[in-house]
């Protein structure tokens, strides 16, 4: 899935003369914690929640309020912005929000700012690619890490006439072995596990035949 698939593309932003208490009305009115600063529609810096609460007086300290109306975007703005393309991979922005720590990347294609990408539209995206929106349950299901163990399990879930709604693969304890996280639209996948276990595959989870989702 694309950046550009998962993105917001209206995106609330700042000048960089906007005041500071400019910033907060519109960071609250519409409940969001990142607002990009453009000129034009050229990305230049970006404000957080965090760069609008230093700079905001506080109960035990609320002398000078006025710098709130004195002070502009364009002081508190950071400058140095991590950047999505619209054609990055989500995994390859994830990427780039768990190594920087930030909880957004502004879209640009060249100098536009076309979009912006959060923690939640990621998140949200991951539930759609597991299948998470739609009613079904999940195995985990230990194969030996060799070409066709998946087609194989991939088989049993066809005879069954299940449909397959999503295959994550992932390391196991044995390095030799690999996981598949499977979602299938069945809320009933009691015959379903039996039949991978008889294939000799062993499915670790649900660790019973009586046991839910």
């Amino acid at each position: 899935m694309l950046v550009e698939e998962v993105m917001q593309a209206k995106v609330i932003v700042l000048r960089p003369g906007d005041t500071v208490l400019h910033a907060l009305q519109a960071a609250k009115a519409h409940r969001i914690r990142h607002l990009p600063v453009v000129e034009g529609e050229k990305l230049v810096g970006i404000v957080s929640d965090r760069d609008l609460r230093d700079v905001s007086p506080s109960v035990l300290c609320p002398e000078r309020p006025e710098l709130l109306e004195t002070t502009r975007v364009e002081d508190i703005m950071k400058t140095r912005v991590i950047t999505a393309h619209p054609l990055d991979t989500m995994d390859e922005a994830a990427r780039l929000m768990y190594e920087h720590k930030i909880g957004c990347l502004p879209v640009v294609r060249g100098d536009e700012m076309v979009g912006i990408v959060t923690e939640t539209d990621l998140l949200r995206a991951l539930v759609e690619l597991m299948g998470g929106a739609e009613p079904g349950s999940s195995l985990r299901v230990e194969v030996p890490h060799r070409p066709g163990s998946l087609a194989q399990v991939a088989d049993i879930i066809q005879r069954h006439g299940v449909n397959l709604l999503s295959v994550l693969i992932t390391p196991a304890k044995d390095s030799n072995n690999r996981i598949l996280m499977i979602r299938v639209h069945t809320i009933a996948p009691q015959g379903l596990i039996r039949d991978i276990n008889a294939a000799g595959y062993q499915v670790v989870w649900p660790l019973s035949l009586e046991a839910g989702r």
